[in-house]
């Protein structure tokens, strides 16, 4: 057979050439792999590890034991509530209309007629999504846009948007601190700061709430040892409703040196004559903030978080923050949404303005009906405290009935004894929502009271009946 051209070079295997090639490989192969079984039944075997089941999990067991404690009590889950249509100061669920205090819609913006046509109008020109990472292929002019404005509201040099809140938070932290550093943080900080934090490999401490001379003593004793400092606050309290004591943390971080970061969730369009948040509240230069963080989802009625502050602080961020360097760019269309949500806070401050009327007049009535409101300066949020979580999931279905819809914070999110309903107020509700929401609040804990209803008159054994699985754990409410 001859498999040379005329040139007489080599012109290819042919046919039989090639299958006596491969014929070789395969034999190289059945060799290889008999040798390598030969060596691994020399070598100690491993005992085998059987893959672990979810349902086996502490975690799941905990599930599976408050739809027990629900299924024992008749007391239905109150979260995962679905909603018809926009929820802001009302809203419909199963064909029925509800006064309601769960939604962040503080101003107003999200069904604002100009929010919905500049949204419709970023689509139009867009579509949905950005469809890849900022830095390669995913930057839009819009982008720019939204983050010089949200830099002009800080009146600071830049800001930087990611396409969660929870992101923002945990890209962020992890991006400027490390394990040579220290956090020092609120104890009631958000669960997205504590992510980053751990994420970041840094040391945490804590302080005492609000207590500005247990933050001191915790500088005094450990800021030497460390690269950096960081200490997070927020400037509304999203459990609470109080706020940060913004000068006196300023005047630490002259003495200090620590980069001071404040989460601006809950005060953007709530704090501040116009709403421009903590800052405006007290009077304060927003340069002695190294790093403002806030989200679109509040006031703006958007989707995402974001960060302002030196123009120093955004390009780090933007080079190395790896929630924004790995991550899809913020939807066109959400950027579209919170320029309007920003454009309404600038153009109408008699929102804010009425939205400080309606939290004060929610948290008088509330007071005068012997409500506990905590710590609540009566803002965006007012918690009514309840103490016990199965209590407060209970008022919380009760108050459905009667046509308010308001959600409880349990444990773990709250320590159990301080579980509570928060209301989330807005500048549309109107003075007879929140004085009959008030009134059957009111007197629907009461009741609940009365009855004894609680945790505490839970028959342990009788779930435990039902739970087996978490019997045999050893679990316990």
């Amino acid at each position: 057979m001859n498999n040379k051209s005329d040139d007489g070079k080599p012109s290819g295997l042919g046919a039989e050439g090639k299958r006596g090639l491969l014929d070789k490989m395969r034999q190289a192969n059945e060799s290889s792999g008999r040798n390598r079984a030969a060596r691994l039944s020399r070598q100690p075997q491993a005992p085998v590890r059987q893959v672990q089941r979810f349902e086996d999990l502490p975690e799941y067991q905990r599930v599976q034991f408050q739809r027990t404690v629900g299924e024992v009590t008749g007391v239905a889950n109150p979260f995962y509530r679905s909603h018809d249509r926009a929820a802001g100061a009302t809203t419909a669920m199963g064909g029925r209309e509800f006064i309601n205090f769960a939604s962040y819609d503080y101003l107003g913006t999200n069904t604002d007629p100009q929010t919905i046509e500049k949204a419709k109008a970023a689509i139009d020109q867009f579509g949905i999504s950005a469809s890849a990472s900022r830095v390669v292929a995913g930057e839009r002019p819009i982008h720019t846009a939204l983050e010089e404005e949200l830099a002009t509201v800080y009146g600071v040099d830049a800001a930087v948007c990611f396409v969660s809140g929870y992101l923002t938070n945990v890209a962020s932290i992890s991006c400027l601190m490390g394990p040579q550093d220290l956090v020092i943080h609120d104890e009631f900080i958000h669960n997205s700061a504590l992510a980053g934090i751990k994420q970041s490999g840094a040391t945490r401490r804590l302080f005492r709430h609000n207590d500005i001379e247990n933050l001191e003593s915790v500088l005094r004793t450990l800021s030497s040892e460390f690269r950096r400092i960081m200490v997070i606050v927020e400037g509304v309290y999203s459990m609470d409703g109080d706020i940060t004591d913004l000068p006196a943390l300023v005047e630490l971080r002259s003495r200090y040196g620590f980069w001071l970061m404040v989460d601006e969730a809950h005060a953007l369009g709530v704090l501040g004559k116009t709403g421009r948040g903590t800052f405006e509240h007290y009077g304060v230069d927003p340069h002695e903030v190294d790093i403002w963080m806030g989200t679109l989802s509040k006031t703006t009625s958007s989707c995402g978080g974001y960060i302002a502050g030196s123009q120093a602080l955004i390009d780090v961020l933007k080079a190395e923050a790896g929630g924004f360097v790995y991550s899809v760019g913020l939807a066109p269309v959400l950027a579209a949404a919170a320029r309007s949500g920003l454009d309404i806070l600038r153009n109408e401050p008699e929102r804010t303005e009425k939205l400080h009327r309606n939290g004060a007049l929610f948290l008088e009535y509330a007071k005068a009906a012997g409500l506990d409101t905590g710590l609540s300066l009566g803002f965006s949020v007012v918690p009514v405290i309840v103490g016990d979580s199965l209590r407060a999931v209970q008022l919380s279905n009760v108050l459905l009935e009667e046509g308010v819809n308001v959600l409880p914070i349990i444990h773990p999110a709250v320590p159990e004894g301080m579980a509570r309903l928060r209301f989330f107020i807005t500048c549309d509700h109107t003075e007879e929502q929140i004085r009959h929401s008030v009134e059957v609040t009111a007197a629907k804990l009461k009741e609940l009271h009365a009855s004894n209803f609680g945790l505490a008159s839970l028959d342990v054994e009788k779930v435990m009946q039902l739970a087996p699985m978490m019997q045999a754990s050893g679990g316990k409410p």
